[in-house]
């Protein structure tokens, strides 16, 4: 009865590895524009053996996975890699599509939208693409837990941070600790465009 969980196991592994094998050699064989009679002749198995490798109804030899990797022009390795792939989850944000956020002290000029959202219980980052077009309005200071790192990607300002001033240009980028006040001094150069991250340190609890 123990050795039931375990056997179940090895089957269901056993049956995963053999259908993505299967779906390996028929995608590749087709993308080649090769028949089952074609391969099967170049690994001297019969067309039917084939047919059930590429259905996952059969098992076969590591000599025969090789000739069938070589057969279809790519490596063992090559075969293999995508098997157990994480399934992955990136967030893609098109141009345009990041959420329009609103901050202390943003006014008619000065938009913030965040390029990634939905992070989880614990908020790691933040990057916001900020644009500022309006010359005469005043800017607040910030202050914030973690480092900021900032890019510019378009215009000309000096920003602050505690009692310096850097000029940034296209190009430029500025990295610093947020709890330090810091914010833009000066826009020299319209339109502004940057690249604002915010990464907040990790709980030692998370790690």
């Amino acid at each position: 009865m123990t050795e039931a969980p375990a056997k179940t196991t090895e089957v269901s592994s056993s049956n995963s590895l053999e259908r993505y094998l299967g779906n390996a050699i028929r995608d590749l064989r087709q993308k080649h524009g090769l028949t089952i009679a074609e391969v099967a002749e170049q690994v001297s198995i019969s067309r039917g053996m084939l047919s059930k490798i590429e259905n996952a109804q059969t098992a076969t030899s590591l000599e025969t996975i090789g000739k069938l990797a070589s057969a279809l022009g790519v490596s063992l390795s090559t075969l293999f890699r995508n098997y157990n792939m994480p399934a992955g989850g990136a967030q893609l944000v098109k141009q345009g599509d990041g959420m329009e956020v609103v901050r202390r002290g943003t006014k008619c000029g000065h938009t913030y939208h965040l390029l990634a959202y939905d992070q989880g219980p614990t908020k790691l980052f933040e990057p916001f693409l900020i644009t500022m077009d309006d010359a005469s309005e005043v800017f607040p200071t910030f202050e914030h837990p973690g480092i900021e790192f900032i890019y510019l990607l378009q215009g000309k300002l000096e920003y602050r941070h505690g009692i310096h001033t850097y000029l940034l240009e296209p190009g430029d980028s500025l990295s610093f600790r947020g709890e330090v006040p810091h914010g833009p001094e000066k826009l020299i150069e319209l339109p502004i465009r940057f690249l604002a991250i915010i990464h907040y340190a990790v709980p030692t609890g998370d790690r």
